[in-house]
């Protein structure tokens, strides 16, 4: 039986298709680790358990990635206000992470890759698309430049004048313009680098 699944570029349902049959290849975002996991968490973790297992019931062979976000502000900041390390923090909420999925009865993905475990990956990505003059560098901050890709917000079906400033981008006066976005920051003392 086809899968139909709803494509976020064309707003409409879709038969699936993979790129490579052979292998599925499945991301997800995983969760950023700086409190215990909450009724937010669950709703993606069981909705691509279930992608993954029908997934799997119709092709041979699938990875699913799911990543781990285990460093930001929000964990350095609940790190220093639970008088912990980052690491002492992240590993706790990870293994409660881990067995809510189990007690949701949610298969291990294929994959579950931290952010720093690919920190060299993240900034050569970054150096890649400031060559390219997607990205810029103002006050040792690096943001992309969200005009300079054309196609940006198409997946969201969002439109550059319609973004306000302040509602999920940080405002800063070392932005050129206020829809751009962080992709690196300095660290501030006694946070890692």
């Amino acid at each position: 039986k086809d899968i139909f699944l709803t494509n976020n570029l064309s707003n409409k349902k879709e038969k699936f298709v993979p790129i490579n049959e052979k292998n599925v290849g499945m991301y997800v975002c995983g969760p950023t680790v700086y409190d215990d996991p909450h009724i937010g968490n669950a709703r993606p973790i069981v909705i691509f358990d279930i992608l993954f297992k029908i997934l799997k019931s119709k092709f041979s062979s699938v990875t699913y990635v799911r990543n781990i976000t285990d460093v930001d502000d929000k964990i350095i900041k609940s790190s220093n206000e639970q008088n912990k390390t980052i690491s002492e923090l992240t590993k706790t909420i990870i293994k409660s992470y881990i067995e809510d999925c189990n007690y949701l009865n949610c298969e291990n993905p294929t994959q579950q890759p931290k952010a720093t475990e690919h920190i060299d990956l993240m900034i050569e990505m970054i150096s890649t698309l400031i060559k390219k003059g997607f990205a810029y560098e103002k006050n040792n901050h690096i943001y992309f430049e969200v005009k300079k890709f054309d196609d940006y917000g198409q997946l969201s079906n969002k439109k550059i004048d319609e973004l306000i400033a302040g509602s999920r981008i940080e405002v800063s006066d070392n932005k050129k313009n206020s829809e751009d976005f962080v992709l690196w920051k300095p660290s501030l003392e006694n946070e890692p680098s």
